[in-house]
């Protein structure tokens, strides 16, 4: 393909590091198009707004908003003629079936798929002992190299091979580059799902995703083949994923739902 139109959005904010990186990378592979919340809106999932406020920024456009937000005032207004959205690179890895909801990256790729254009999100796997403490993790720019590697591998050559004629979007996840250069390998989320609910003595409850512990001493349940599984082994991992709900014919729902009138 001629040299794409590129939207980038993320979750952490224009002024990441993450998303920096990306865009330095993929501005020698086409034209970037930067759409990204004014600030941090990590873990808001698909949230959407009704009007949002923009200003102009040095790589494109902040606006006061969700990722979700950035896709829709990007491929409907900002920038209408983009080939492939981008979200990320976030500080902090997207993994596990779970969590794909969640994740303000994710659901920024999520987004684009509606408007029938390719997405890729991108995320980088930080070795934390908690699920928040990354966010206070100083990550040095370079770290991200590897992600950002992947990341133009990727737009580079995926459209021009057929895979988003069977996947709607790219669900990435990269290890530190301080690991070392990486395999790239496809994946399925993991099922895996330890989140825990603790009610403390002041009446609060802490809620606690445990898999990250596990993941920092290298030892997780996930098998082969599993997205967690990858990036624990320093493989950069990617999970070719649809976004519309499916849906399928249950005889058991049939007879519920055949019945419903006849109870009134």
């Amino acid at each position: 393909m001629d040299e794409p139109s590129i939207l980038l959005t993320n979750d952490d904010g224009i002024e990441s590091a993450g998303l920096r990186a990306l865009y330095d990378t993929l501005t020698d592979v086409g034209d970037v198009t930067v759409v990204a919340p004014a600030g941090d809106q990590s873990a808001v999932g698909r949230s959407l707004s009704h009007d949002v406020t923009v200003r102009e920024h040095g790589l494109g456009y902040a606006i006061e908003g969700t990722p979700a937000d950035c896709t829709v005032a990007g491929l409907g207004s900002l920038a209408p003629e983009t080939d492939v959205v981008v979200a990320g690179c976030n500080q902090g890895a997207n993994l596990g079936a779970y969590v794909l909801g969640r994740s303000g990256t994710v659901s920024a790729a999520v987004e684009a798929t509606f408007f029938d254009v390719p997405a890729i999100s991108v995320s980088m796997y930080i070795p934390v002992r908690d699920d928040a403490a990354y966010e206070d993790v100083q990550v040095d720019p370079e770290s991200y190299s590897e992600a950002a590697r992947a990341t133009k591998y990727l737009v580079e050559r995926a459209p021009e091979t057929g895979v988003f004629d069977h996947a709607d979007y790219l669900n990435v996840n990269a290890p530190v580059a301080e690991w070392g250069p990486a395999e790239m390998t496809v994946t399925v989320p993991s099922e895996v799902y330890q989140m825990t609910a603790t009610r403390e003595a002041d009446g609060e409850i802490q809620l606690h995703d445990r898999i990250w512990e596990r993941m920092a001493d290298g030892d997780v349940p996930d098998p082969k083949g599993s997205d967690r599984r990858a990036v624990v082994d320093g493989e950069v991992s990617v999970s070719p994923l649809t976004a519309p709900h499916t849906t399928e014919h249950h005889e058991d729902l049939d007879a519920l739902v055949g019945e419903y009138r006849s109870q009134g």
